[in-house]
């Protein structure tokens, strides 16, 4: 199951959606991928980069976007959260964001976190 918050952020431009579900492997994480690509939006997107940890460790894909997969991966490893994976979208807006895209990427992340369970706060 595939839970998508869209628009969540804009920054100069660049908009950005967050994703995510249970995933146990790459495979499902890459299953997943796939399902939200099937809109052709995602699939349009410049980056859909996504994180997982898994019981073999850590799982990322920062597709174009260097270094974002691992910010999730440490903002899962931080809540504990592992078996679920989280993709950042994000759609170009023109202008280079330079290290503020990293925060941005976190908050996406903070926000799937706050939005799967409320009681993170």
């Amino acid at each position: 199951m595939l839970i998508t918050h869209d628009n969540i952020l804009t920054d100069r431009g660049s908009k950005y959606a967050v994703s995510g579900g249970p995933a146990t492997s790459k495979a499902e994480a890459l299953a997943l991928l796939k399902t939200l690509k099937r809109q052709k939006k995602f699939a349009k997107a410049t980056h859909n980069t996504w994180a997982l940890l898994t019981t073999d460790g850590p799982l990322k894909n920062d597709d174009g976007e260097a270094g974002a997969g691992m910010v999730i991966v440490r903002m899962l490893e931080r809540a504990e959260l592992h078996n679920h994976l989280i993709i950042v979208t994000r759609w170009f807006g023109g202008t280079h964001l330079g290290g503020d895209r990293f925060r941005r990427v976190q908050d996406c992340v903070t926000h799937y976190l706050d939005h799967i369970d409320p009681l993170r706060g």
